[in-house]
């Protein structure tokens, strides 16, 4: 497959974010490129995705999977990939924003192209979410690692195996104490199993937190959700519902990032943090995910 990329895409700079993390178990990198086990409904592929040979493509190749791709999942994964991809954002308002702003200017000159990485499923996205709180990032891919390696679906090819993340239906039978031997804290547990059974029942989809068609609409539904506060929930709304407006503005890391590229003594208040991003009204997911990609 042929998919068809925006000017404003660089496959090096996404590679070279999707490498950042040497524990990551969702995908692999092997000579600039992407091989990942792909959901399609019941099925999964493990796909190899590559800068394409012709301009402004990238190259797609199933190379294995639990039946022979029909068209309906060649399409299917193509959706999957452009969402992952953000493939359908024009990025040249952000750029033209980005230009005359102090902090974005030379961030978004070093990353052109670079898009924000999305995590198209729901549940996922919650969960690395939860996951994520109040620690470090190397054991956050530690833990995320545990939980997709003990409940997660594997397919075995060319001597590596390829993992999907659990479902949310496998983690919402578990009991607390199921968890508690990877290291998740208590409280954790309950909010992981408390969110799948959420999704399991019906009452939390992604379609759902979509059709509300408003960024604010859809953090107050989130954030009334055990275990979700201000934070994850604009995790969510930024890499999985990909709303340009969401903006996790007490994250740790963006403060550092905007402490590093101002060279400030000091990170800045979340008044100071306001101030700076008032420019980028309507883009601060992009502007966050940019000021992120500086601290790698």
């Amino acid at each position: 497959m042929i998919i068809p990329v925006p000017t404003e895409f660089s496959f090096a700079e996404n590679i070279k974010y999707l490498s950042r993390a040497s524990n990551e178990c969702m995908h692999q990198i092997v000579e600039n490129t992407l091989l990942k086990l792909i959901p399609v409904e019941s099925e999964s592929f493990i796909v190899q995705i590559r800068e394409g040979t012709e301009d402004h493509t990238i190259d797609v190749e199933v190379m294995h999977g639990s039946k022979e791709p029909s068209l309906d999942d060649q399409q299917a994964i193509a959706a999957y990939i452009s969402d992952m991809f953000d493939l359908n954002r024009n990025l040249q308002p952000f750029y033209a924003m980005a230009a005359g702003d102090p902090l974005l200017k030379h961030v978004v000159t070093s990353f052109y192209g670079l898009r924000t990485i999305g995590i198209p499923d729901l549940f996922e996205a919650l969960c690395w979410g939860i996951i994520g709180q109040q620690i470090n990032l190397p054991f956050a891919y530690t833990l995320k690692r545990r939980l997709v390696e003990s409940y997660g679906h594997s397919m075995n090819w060319a001597g590596h195996t390829y993992w999907q993340f659990p479902q949310a239906e496998r983690i919402a039978a578990l009991q607390v104490e199921d968890l508690l031997p990877l290291q998740m804290t208590t409280k954790k547990s309950e909010y992981l199993i408390g969110v799948a059974k959420l999704m399991v029942e019906g009452s939390l989809t992604k379609q759902g937190l979509l059709d509300l068609m408003d960024c604010r609409a859809a953090e107050k539904q989130l954030i009334a959700i055990r275990g979700i506060g201000p934070w994850t929930a604009n995790y969510v709304l930024m890499r999985c519902l990909r709303y340009t407006s969401a903006f996790p503005i007490q994250d740790v890391g963006l403060h550092n990032a905007i402490q590093h590229v101002l060279g400030l003594d000091k990170k800045p208040s979340i008044e100071q943090i306001k101030e700076f991003s008032l420019s980028w009204a309507g883009w601060e997911a992009y502007a966050t995910f940019y000021l992120w990609r500086c601290l790698y």
